[in-house]
């Protein structure tokens, strides 16, 4: 019995260790992709011609179901939310790498927003709901408004 109890503790501090180890390189793939520099309008895709103080990019793919049943809908009601103020970009992440490397995508859907000046602002690795990107873009118009 004691043998037992040894080995579930251990295999509960491993897992513990791996989950912990984890959300640090998600953290600092996060850190580096908010570090990146400024994006100028020209490294977008020709789909965006806004000059929207934000702009959110969805990295997505033909294959992402999350992208197409849950990201697409919450950024429509952000977008139904905001109007012109925010302009959503989707990236076909496959075929655009070096967009994928510069927001360290490392799964999708991802979405990133950037400010008016193309700097990354908050980036959010899988689904991200309407009220999280909300507040997100909220963020980013009070430092436009200052």
């Amino acid at each position: 019995m004691f043998w037992r109890a040894a080995l579930l503790l251990g295999l509960a501090a491993l897992l513990w260790g791996l989950v912990a180890l984890g959300r640090r390189f998600v953290e600092r793939q996060r850190r580096a992709a908010l570090a990146a520099p400024a994006l100028a309008a020209g490294g977008l895709p020709e789909t965006a011609t806004s000059a929207a103080p934000v702009r959110v990019l969805l990295f997505s793919s033909a294959e992402c179901q999350q992208c197409h049943r849950l990201q697409k809908p919450a950024l429509r009601q952000v977008q139904a939310a905001c109007g012109e103020l925010v302009q959503v970009i989707e990236i076909d992440a496959p075929t655009q790498p070096q967009l994928t490397a510069r927001y360290r995508v490392l799964t999708l859907p991802t979405t990133v927003v950037l400010d008016g000046e193309g700097k990354a602002q908050a980036v959010n690795y899988g689904f991200a709901p309407a009220g999280r990107l909300l507040a997100q873009i909220d963020r980013v118009l009070a430092q436009v408004r200052k």
